[in-house]
Protein backbone atom coordinates (compact mmCIF):
# COMPACT_ATOMS: atom_id res chain seq x y z
CA UNK A 1 0.00 0.00 0.00
CA UNK A 2 0.94 3.35 -0.72
CA UNK A 3 1.57 5.30 2.56
CA UNK A 4 0.25 8.89 2.07
CA UNK A 5 1.91 9.99 5.51
CA UNK A 6 3.91 12.81 4.74
CA UNK A 7 3.30 13.39 1.15
CA UNK A 8 2.00 16.15 -1.40
CA UNK A 9 -0.92 15.28 -3.41
CA UNK A 10 -2.00 17.30 -6.19
CA UNK A 11 -5.86 17.06 -7.04
CA UNK A 12 -6.89 18.62 -10.88
CA UNK A 13 -10.33 20.06 -11.41
CA UNK A 14 -9.97 20.44 -7.06
CA UNK A 15 -12.32 22.66 -6.42
CA UNK A 16 -15.01 20.07 -8.10
CA UNK A 17 -17.37 18.34 -6.14
CA UNK A 18 -14.90 15.28 -6.66
CA UNK A 19 -11.84 17.27 -5.50
CA UNK A 20 -12.86 18.80 -2.44
CA UNK A 21 -14.57 15.55 -1.40
CA UNK A 22 -10.96 14.09 -2.00
CA UNK A 23 -9.43 17.00 -0.40
CA UNK A 24 -11.03 16.08 2.47
CA UNK A 25 -10.21 12.33 2.48
CA UNK A 26 -6.23 13.08 2.11
CA UNK A 27 -6.69 15.94 5.15
CA UNK A 28 -7.67 13.08 6.86
CA UNK A 29 -5.19 10.68 6.33
CA UNK A 30 -2.24 12.73 7.35
CA UNK A 31 -1.07 14.00 3.99
CA UNK A 32 1.56 17.29 3.97
CA UNK A 33 0.42 19.42 1.55
CA UNK A 34 -2.87 19.05 -1.02
CA UNK A 35 -2.26 21.02 -4.48
CA UNK A 36 -5.73 22.34 -5.85
CA UNK A 37 -5.33 23.31 -9.37
CA UNK A 38 -8.47 25.27 -11.09
CA UNK A 39 -9.30 27.71 -12.88
CA UNK A 40 -12.63 29.45 -10.45
CA UNK A 41 -10.45 31.69 -8.37
CA UNK A 42 -14.34 32.39 -6.81
CA UNK A 43 -14.46 28.14 -5.57
CA UNK A 44 -11.07 28.20 -4.11
CA UNK A 45 -11.79 30.76 -2.28
CA UNK A 46 -15.23 28.79 -0.95
CA UNK A 47 -12.77 26.31 -0.47
CA UNK A 48 -10.62 28.10 1.33
CA UNK A 49 -12.97 29.66 3.86
CA UNK A 50 -14.51 26.41 4.17
CA UNK A 51 -11.24 23.77 4.80
CA UNK A 52 -9.23 26.57 6.82
CA UNK A 53 -6.30 24.49 6.44
CA UNK A 54 -2.87 25.62 5.98
CA UNK A 55 -2.05 22.34 4.22
CA UNK A 56 -4.14 23.12 0.96
CA UNK A 57 -2.26 25.57 -1.08
CA UNK A 58 -4.12 26.66 -4.35
CA UNK A 59 -3.09 27.29 -7.95
CA UNK A 60 -5.33 28.86 -10.15
CA UNK A 61 -4.58 27.33 -13.97
CA UNK A 62 -6.35 25.36 -16.73
CA UNK A 63 -5.43 21.84 -17.74
CA UNK A 64 -5.34 23.52 -21.73
CA UNK A 65 -2.20 25.21 -20.59
CA UNK A 66 0.84 22.83 -19.73
CA UNK A 67 2.50 26.16 -18.51
CA UNK A 68 -0.30 26.40 -15.71
CA UNK A 69 0.00 22.76 -14.63
CA UNK A 70 3.56 22.45 -14.15
CA UNK A 71 3.54 24.65 -10.79
CA UNK A 72 0.44 22.76 -9.14
CA UNK A 73 2.88 19.56 -9.95
CA UNK A 74 6.50 20.41 -8.44
CA UNK A 75 7.75 17.85 -5.62
CA UNK A 76 4.22 16.33 -5.76
CA UNK A 77 3.90 12.37 -5.03
CA UNK A 78 0.34 11.23 -6.48
CA UNK A 79 -1.67 13.20 -8.59
CA UNK A 80 -5.67 12.51 -8.85
CA UNK A 81 -7.01 14.07 -12.11
CA UNK A 82 -10.48 15.18 -12.01
CA UNK A 83 -10.70 18.09 -14.35
CA UNK A 84 -12.96 17.53 -16.84
CA UNK A 85 -15.68 18.91 -19.15
CA UNK A 86 -18.84 16.53 -17.58
CA UNK A 87 -22.04 18.27 -18.55
CA UNK A 88 -23.24 16.02 -21.95
CA UNK A 89 -25.30 18.69 -23.77
CA UNK A 90 -22.75 21.34 -23.59
CA UNK A 91 -20.10 19.12 -24.65
CA UNK A 92 -22.99 18.16 -28.03
CA UNK A 93 -23.12 21.76 -28.94
CA UNK A 94 -19.30 22.55 -28.14
CA UNK A 95 -16.78 19.13 -29.19
CA UNK A 96 -13.76 20.66 -29.48
CA UNK A 97 -13.69 22.34 -26.52
CA UNK A 98 -14.68 18.70 -24.60
CA UNK A 99 -11.31 17.78 -26.72
CA UNK A 100 -9.37 20.52 -25.68
CA UNK A 101 -9.73 19.99 -22.25
CA UNK A 102 -10.76 16.39 -21.79
CA UNK A 103 -7.69 15.01 -23.80
CA UNK A 104 -5.31 17.80 -24.57
CA UNK A 105 -5.67 18.74 -21.03
CA UNK A 106 -5.15 15.19 -19.91
CA UNK A 107 -1.94 14.58 -21.98
CA UNK A 108 -0.19 18.14 -20.35
CA UNK A 109 -1.21 16.57 -16.90
CA UNK A 110 0.30 13.18 -17.62
CA UNK A 111 3.30 14.77 -19.10
CA UNK A 112 3.84 17.30 -16.46
CA UNK A 113 3.41 15.01 -13.67
CA UNK A 114 6.09 12.33 -15.18
CA UNK A 115 8.55 15.41 -15.92
CA UNK A 116 8.09 17.00 -12.23
CA UNK A 117 8.82 12.92 -10.62
CA UNK A 118 5.28 11.98 -9.64
CA UNK A 119 4.54 8.31 -8.24
CA UNK A 120 1.28 8.07 -9.27
CA UNK A 121 -1.65 9.47 -11.32
CA UNK A 122 -5.24 8.25 -11.15
CA UNK A 123 -7.03 9.54 -14.19
CA UNK A 124 -10.66 9.95 -13.25
CA UNK A 125 -13.77 8.59 -16.27
CA UNK A 126 -17.11 7.96 -16.93
CA UNK A 127 -18.71 5.01 -18.28
CA UNK A 128 -20.48 7.19 -21.24
CA UNK A 129 -16.63 6.82 -22.45
CA UNK A 130 -17.59 2.68 -23.35
CA UNK A 131 -19.49 2.32 -26.70
CA UNK A 132 -19.68 6.23 -26.67
CA UNK A 133 -22.40 7.69 -28.68
CA UNK A 134 -22.08 11.44 -27.04
CA UNK A 135 -19.17 14.29 -27.48
CA UNK A 136 -18.32 13.77 -23.88
CA UNK A 137 -18.38 10.41 -23.54
CA UNK A 138 -16.48 10.61 -26.93
CA UNK A 139 -13.55 12.65 -25.68
CA UNK A 140 -12.98 10.40 -22.21
CA UNK A 141 -12.83 7.57 -23.92
CA UNK A 142 -9.97 9.49 -25.79
CA UNK A 143 -8.61 10.28 -22.29
CA UNK A 144 -8.63 6.89 -21.28
CA UNK A 145 -6.50 5.76 -24.37
CA UNK A 146 -4.12 8.83 -23.64
CA UNK A 147 -3.54 7.69 -19.89
CA UNK A 148 -2.91 4.10 -21.31
CA UNK A 149 -0.41 5.25 -24.44
CA UNK A 150 1.49 6.66 -21.46
CA UNK A 151 2.02 3.41 -19.97
CA UNK A 152 2.75 1.50 -23.13
CA UNK A 153 4.94 3.64 -24.46
CA UNK A 154 7.07 4.56 -21.46
CA UNK A 155 7.39 1.15 -19.54
CA UNK A 156 10.53 2.68 -17.65
CA UNK A 157 8.63 5.53 -16.38
CA UNK A 158 9.06 5.89 -12.65
CA UNK A 159 5.18 7.46 -12.88
CA UNK A 160 2.18 4.59 -12.67
CA UNK A 161 -0.54 6.29 -14.63
CA UNK A 162 -4.35 4.36 -13.82
CA UNK A 163 -7.85 4.88 -14.79
CA UNK A 164 -11.33 4.58 -12.64
CA UNK A 165 -14.19 4.71 -14.75
CA UNK A 166 -17.72 4.85 -12.55
CA UNK A 167 -21.29 6.20 -13.14
CA UNK A 168 -23.38 9.06 -11.82
CA UNK A 169 -22.12 10.02 -8.65
CA UNK A 170 -25.13 11.49 -6.79
CA UNK A 171 -25.43 15.04 -5.66
CA UNK A 172 -22.52 15.85 -7.38
CA UNK A 173 -22.08 18.94 -9.09
CA UNK A 174 -25.03 18.64 -12.47
CA UNK A 175 -26.49 15.71 -10.61
CA UNK A 176 -30.55 15.54 -11.21
CA UNK A 177 -30.95 15.39 -7.47
CA UNK A 178 -30.35 18.79 -6.38
CA UNK A 179 -32.97 19.51 -9.40
CA UNK A 180 -35.39 17.52 -8.04
CA UNK A 181 -35.42 18.76 -4.26
CA UNK A 182 -36.00 22.55 -5.88
CA UNK A 183 -38.84 21.71 -8.05
CA UNK A 184 -40.09 19.60 -4.89
CA UNK A 185 -39.51 22.49 -2.84
CA UNK A 186 -41.55 25.08 -5.43
CA UNK A 187 -44.24 22.89 -5.54
CA UNK A 188 -42.97 22.58 -9.58
CA UNK A 189 -44.07 18.92 -11.66
CA UNK A 190 -40.54 16.40 -11.31
CA UNK A 191 -39.08 16.80 -14.96
CA UNK A 192 -37.93 13.41 -16.58
CA UNK A 193 -36.04 12.72 -19.48
CA UNK A 194 -37.52 9.52 -19.64
CA UNK A 195 -39.11 7.69 -17.27
CA UNK A 196 -37.09 4.14 -17.98
CA UNK A 197 -33.70 5.18 -18.21
CA UNK A 198 -31.42 3.52 -16.32
CA UNK A 199 -28.34 5.10 -14.54
CA UNK A 200 -25.62 3.77 -12.50
CA UNK A 201 -25.46 4.98 -8.56
CA UNK A 202 -22.93 5.99 -6.14
CA UNK A 203 -22.40 8.36 -3.93
CA UNK A 204 -18.86 11.09 -3.67
CA UNK A 205 -17.73 8.83 -0.79
CA UNK A 206 -18.22 5.49 -3.31
CA UNK A 207 -15.62 7.62 -5.83
CA UNK A 208 -13.15 8.00 -3.29
CA UNK A 209 -13.04 4.32 -2.05
CA UNK A 210 -12.44 3.67 -6.00
CA UNK A 211 -9.41 5.96 -6.73
CA UNK A 212 -7.76 4.91 -3.64
CA UNK A 213 -8.63 1.55 -4.73
CA UNK A 214 -6.93 2.62 -7.87
CA UNK A 215 -4.06 4.54 -6.14
CA UNK A 216 -3.06 1.44 -3.58
CA UNK A 217 -3.58 -1.62 -6.07
CA UNK A 218 -2.60 -0.48 -9.76
CA UNK A 219 -0.55 -1.19 -11.79
CA UNK A 220 0.60 1.16 -14.90
CA UNK A 221 -1.89 1.28 -17.36
CA UNK A 222 -4.83 -0.70 -15.35
CA UNK A 223 -8.11 0.33 -15.25
CA UNK A 224 -10.44 0.06 -11.93
CA UNK A 225 -14.44 0.03 -12.39
CA UNK A 226 -16.47 0.09 -8.90
CA UNK A 227 -19.74 -2.52 -9.17
CA UNK A 228 -22.43 -0.47 -8.17
CA UNK A 229 -26.20 -0.52 -8.60
CA UNK A 230 -28.93 1.29 -10.94
CA UNK A 231 -32.23 2.67 -10.95
CA UNK A 232 -34.58 4.21 -13.07
CA UNK A 233 -35.23 8.18 -13.56
CA UNK A 234 -38.51 7.69 -12.69
CA UNK A 235 -37.80 5.32 -9.44
CA UNK A 236 -35.08 7.72 -8.18
CA UNK A 237 -37.58 10.72 -8.78
CA UNK A 238 -40.07 9.28 -7.07
CA UNK A 239 -37.57 8.40 -4.17
CA UNK A 240 -36.37 11.76 -3.10
CA UNK A 241 -40.40 12.85 -3.43
CA UNK A 242 -40.99 10.15 -0.99
CA UNK A 243 -37.85 11.45 1.48
CA UNK A 244 -39.37 15.28 1.05
CA UNK A 245 -43.01 13.78 1.89
CA UNK A 246 -44.14 13.81 -0.93
CA UNK A 247 -45.63 10.03 -2.20
CA UNK A 248 -47.34 10.88 -5.56
CA UNK A 249 -45.25 13.57 -7.15
CA UNK A 250 -46.05 15.03 -10.18
CA UNK A 251 -43.99 14.02 -13.34
CA UNK A 252 -43.39 15.74 -16.40
CA UNK A 253 -41.74 13.75 -19.41
CA UNK A 254 -39.50 16.55 -21.12
CA UNK A 255 -37.84 14.00 -23.44
CA UNK A 256 -34.05 12.26 -24.09
CA UNK A 257 -31.78 15.07 -24.11
CA UNK A 258 -28.67 15.83 -26.72
CA UNK A 259 -26.40 12.96 -26.75
CA UNK A 260 -28.11 10.72 -23.66
CA UNK A 261 -28.47 7.13 -23.67
CA UNK A 262 -31.48 4.84 -22.37
CA UNK A 263 -28.65 3.08 -20.90
CA UNK A 264 -24.77 3.33 -19.35
CA UNK A 265 -21.58 0.86 -19.88
CA UNK A 266 -19.73 0.44 -17.06
CA UNK A 267 -17.77 -2.27 -18.99
CA UNK A 268 -17.52 -3.82 -22.50
CA UNK A 269 -18.09 -7.18 -23.13
CA UNK A 270 -14.47 -7.00 -24.57
CA UNK A 271 -13.61 -5.72 -21.56
CA UNK A 272 -14.73 -8.13 -19.49
CA UNK A 273 -13.16 -11.12 -20.84
CA UNK A 274 -10.20 -9.40 -19.95
CA UNK A 275 -10.89 -7.89 -16.76
CA UNK A 276 -10.46 -9.73 -12.76
CA UNK A 277 -13.10 -9.62 -10.35
CA UNK A 278 -11.84 -8.06 -7.03
CA UNK A 279 -14.55 -8.10 -4.81
CA UNK A 280 -16.37 -4.51 -5.11
CA UNK A 281 -13.42 -4.14 -8.19
CA UNK A 282 -13.16 -5.24 -11.70
CA UNK A 283 -9.76 -4.59 -13.41
CA UNK A 284 -8.63 -4.53 -16.24
CA UNK A 285 -4.66 -4.71 -17.25
CA UNK A 286 -3.20 -3.00 -19.64
CA UNK A 287 -3.13 -4.76 -23.33
CA UNK A 288 0.64 -3.80 -23.40
CA UNK A 289 1.63 -5.64 -27.16
CA UNK A 290 3.91 -3.69 -29.40
CA UNK A 291 2.70 -2.84 -32.68
CA UNK A 292 4.28 -6.14 -33.88
CA UNK A 293 1.34 -8.21 -34.15
CA UNK A 294 2.95 -10.56 -36.16
CA UNK A 295 4.64 -11.82 -32.98
CA UNK A 296 1.03 -12.95 -31.76
CA UNK A 297 -0.21 -14.23 -35.11
CA UNK A 298 0.49 -18.23 -34.01
CA UNK A 299 -0.58 -17.97 -30.52
CA UNK A 300 -3.45 -15.71 -30.91
CA UNK A 301 -6.61 -15.34 -28.59
CA UNK A 302 -7.72 -18.07 -26.49
CA UNK A 303 -10.23 -16.57 -24.32
CA UNK A 304 -14.00 -16.08 -25.76
CA UNK A 305 -15.10 -12.43 -25.18
CA UNK A 306 -19.00 -12.79 -23.04
CA UNK A 307 -22.09 -11.78 -24.68
CA UNK A 308 -22.83 -9.20 -22.14
CA UNK A 309 -21.96 -5.76 -21.05
CA UNK A 310 -22.07 -4.38 -17.76
CA UNK A 311 -24.78 -2.06 -17.84
CA UNK A 312 -26.81 -0.10 -15.60
CA UNK A 313 -29.90 -1.93 -16.86
CA UNK A 314 -28.30 -5.76 -16.18
CA UNK A 315 -26.89 -4.45 -12.78
CA UNK A 316 -28.63 -4.76 -9.69
CA UNK A 317 -31.96 -2.48 -9.37
CA UNK A 318 -33.35 -0.16 -7.18
CA UNK A 319 -37.13 -0.09 -5.74
CA UNK A 320 -37.93 2.77 -4.65
CA UNK A 321 -37.30 1.81 -0.79
CA UNK A 322 -33.91 0.93 -2.05
CA UNK A 323 -32.84 4.19 -3.36
CA UNK A 324 -34.04 6.08 -0.30
CA UNK A 325 -32.03 4.23 1.48
CA UNK A 326 -29.15 4.44 -0.65
CA UNK A 327 -29.74 8.56 -0.35
CA UNK A 328 -30.11 9.04 3.36
CA UNK A 329 -26.55 7.80 3.22
CA UNK A 330 -25.27 11.40 1.39
CA UNK A 331 -24.71 13.67 3.97
CA UNK A 332 -26.44 16.50 1.76
CA UNK A 333 -29.42 14.48 1.99
CA UNK A 334 -29.18 13.90 5.69
CA UNK A 335 -28.32 18.03 6.59
CA UNK A 336 -31.71 18.40 3.84
CA UNK A 337 -34.40 16.36 6.01
CA UNK A 338 -32.43 18.23 9.02
CA UNK A 339 -33.50 21.34 7.95
CA UNK A 340 -37.00 20.02 7.11
CA UNK A 341 -37.82 19.24 10.23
Amino acid sequence: MQALDGSVVAITGGTGSFGSTMAGHLLGRGVRQVNILSRDEAKQDDMRRRFTDERLRFFLGDVRDAASVSPAMRDVDFVFHAAALKQVPSCEFFPHQAVLTNVTGSDNVIREAARAGVRSLVCLSTDKAVYPVNAMGMSKALMEKTAQAFARNYPESEMTVSITRYGNVMYSRGSVIPMFVKQIQSGQPLTLTEPKMTRFLMSLADSVDLVDHAFTHAQPGDLFIKKAPASTVEVLARAVASLLGDEDPDLRVIGIRHGEKMHETLLSSEEIVKASDEGDYFRVPLDARSLQYELYFEEGETRISRSDDYTSANTRQLTVEDTKELLLQLPEVQALLGQAT
